[in-house]
């Protein structure tokens, strides 16, 4: 069993920062792919980022990417998503996901574990 707990979220300018983390626990992640999903009021889970554990490999959602950067603490269990340039339409409740499959691996479905989320809200 994996436990993943998100904070960092919080209300934000557009133009401004916000670091997200995701930490985990219970089974190790040395053979996990981790993800970071977004869902906004009315609107399906979608996927923004992810990275395999292993190797480092990232994924970027179009709409974020060379905006937000993906990271990894191998020693800390934990997740990073920084957040740049946010815009309005950044605002979701970013959750952070796992799965034991592969990084090229982008859909929610298959994402088996996952966190409460956390609220960004970014004003105009």
């Amino acid at each position: 069993q994996v436990q993943l707990v998100e904070s960092g979220g919080g209300l934000v300018q557009a133009g401004g920062s916000l670091r997200l983390s995701c930490t985990g626990s219970g089974r190790t992640f040395t053979s996990l792919t981790m993800g970071w999903f977004r869902q906004a009021p009315g609107k399906e889970r979608e996927f923004v980022a992810n990275i395999g554990w292993i190797d480092g490999t990232t994924n970027y959602a179009g709409s974020v990417k060379g905006r937000f950067t993906i990271s990894r603490d191998n020693a800390k269990n934990t997740v990073y998503l920084h957040l740049n340039s946010l815009k309005p339409d950044d605002t979701a409740v970013y959750f952070c996901g796992a799965t034991r499959m592969s990084v090229a691996i982008m859909t929610p479905l298959l994402y088996g574990f996952w966190g409460q989320g956390t609220q960004v809200t970014v004003s105009s």
